[in-house]
């Protein structure tokens, strides 16, 4: 099974407008609960799998989108750990 990696935001606006142009995209995404573990400012995140980190990263980067970064589960455990720097995008 393919990791899968969380896309976090700090506001709900930001992670709406992902969600709509992740899916015109035709990027498979799941809405899911930002985990207690990442400090965000929105509820919300995205979920994706690996194999689609760089069509998001310059999705992100091309239509600035603000993100707090992206973040896959650490080996153990429920951790996080943050993918890349500059908000996730690198």
């Amino acid at each position: 099974m393919e990791e899968e990696l969380l896309i976090a935001f700090d506001s709900t606006q930001q992670a709406l407008r992902a969600e709509m142009l992740l899916e015109y995209a035709e990027i498979e995404i799941d809405i899911f609960p930002t985990p207690k573990e990442i400090t965000a400012g929105c509820a919300m995140s995205i979920q994706f799998n690996r194999s689609a980190l760089e069509e998001v990263r310059v999705i992100v980067s091309e239509q600035s989108i603000e993100i707090r970064g992206i973040y896959a589960k650490a080996a153990q455990g429920e951790e996080y750990i943050e993918v890349g720097g500059e908000g996730g995008v690198r």
